[in-house]
């Protein structure tokens, strides 16, 4: 875990590993399990997971809690409860493509939201890996045909994504500023506090819209997005940005469509073709390229 623990590039794969099993759980059992009901039993599931290991951290870090509450709130606000409920949201509502190619473009609003609240500009070397993992991107979206980027249509469902990431690029960039806690303790805090945000959300969708049925795809559901795009990645993802800073960061988030098309191979049966190679070998041209500190 120590080795683990100071390899960034491995850790943001990790994340993004997760993170891409977490985009296709989602749209795979929306048809059996609500949106809000699943993004509220993903962080109290985390919550109960990290819970015990935090334990021993939480009663020294309780006062800094207080102390940074405002703060501490915000993050869990932008990147507890509102990224994921409002990706469930969305991909209920829009095309896989859609989502991937609007997911494409969180490093961008990472940098943005840097360079809007810290004053934070990129260097050339993540400017020429920025476009081409964009360029790997549309290459695996479109399928090899741009005329599919002319059809895409924008929706509702786009238009929550889009809100989603916003709200992550901010969490990203203000971790930086988070308090100086142990990572468990940080976690534990913001998946709690998360979940509590959901409550009122999740109460209105159980009376009005549909319940949560209890089956084993729930069950199994549940369990992937409480323990792997949560506590594991976030663990990872938070000190990936730690040490090489957002901006950096944010690139890996491009591996996302890579998992995600060996995944659609894997699990769905869809074949492999000439498109996914090149946008891969972009993809990670660009990472390696923005990878370097200029």
């Amino acid at each position: 875990m120590g080795f683990l623990w100071r390899q960034p590039y491995l850790l943001l794969v990790l994340t993004t590993l997760f993170w891409s099993g977490n985009f296709v759980l989602g749209r795979a059992v929306h048809d059996a399990v609500p949106p809000v009901a699943l993004a509220f039993w993903r962080w109290a599931g985390g919550f109960l997971i990290v819970l015990p290991f935090a334990w021993p951290h939480l009663a020294r870090d309780i006062a800094v809690v207080r102390r940074h509450l405002p703060l501490v709130l915000l993050l869990s606000a932008l990147g507890v409860a509102s990224f994921n409920t409002l990706v469930y949201l969305g991909l209920g509502r829009t095309t896989a493509i859609n989502g991937l190619l609007i997911q494409s473009f969180m490093p961008l609003a990472i940098i943005a939201a840097s360079l809007m609240l810290f004053g934070e500009r990129i260097n050339r070397w993540q400017a020429i890996g920025l476009a081409l993992s964009l360029a790997g991107i549309v290459a695996i979206v479109a399928r090899g045909e741009l005329a599919t980027l002319a059809a895409l249509d924008v929706n509702a469902g786009d238009l929550l994504i889009v809100l989603a990431i916003l709200a992550y690029a901010l969490y990203t960039a203000l971790l930086r500023r988070r308090p100086t806690m142990h990572p468990l303790s940080f976690l534990a805090v913001t998946f709690g506090l998360g979940a509590l945000m959901l409550v009122p959300l999740y109460g209105w969708e159980h009376v009005a819209v549909r319940q949560l049925a209890g089956n084993p795809t729930t069950f199994a559901a549940i369990a992937y997005v409480a323990l792997f795009p949560s506590v594991l990645a976030y663990l990872c993802y938070n000190r990936g940005v730690e040490l090489i800073g957002a901006n950096r960061a944010g690139q890996f988030v491009h591996l996302m469509p890579v998992f995600g098309s060996l995944m659609a191979v894997a699990f769905l049966g869809e074949s492999f073709r000439l498109f996914h190679a090149i946008g891969i070998a972009l993809i990670f041209a660009g990472i390696l390229v923005a990878a370097r500190r200029g």
